[in-house]
């Protein structure tokens, strides 16, 4: 009997782990979810600028 009662426990503490894991699994997730999307917006940004970098220089450009 007590060594059901010390497998139960140790498969409670087992499971309370795992959940601890998926947790810190999720938050991670999550926040890397926002990196990529600031990621993304910051890419965005770098396009229409260099767009408008271009923009800018083309007046500059002498016909060949």
């Amino acid at each position: 009997m007590a060594s059901i009662a010390t497998a139960t426990r140790e498969q409670g503490e087992g499971i309370h782990q795992i959940g601890v894991a998926l947790e810190r699994m999720d938050d991670s997730t999550q926040r890397n979810a926002a990196l990529v999307e600031e990621a993304s917006a910051a890419a965005e940004s770098l396009k229409e600028q260099a767009q408008q970098l271009l923009t800018a220089i083309s007046a500059f450009l002498l016909p060949e």
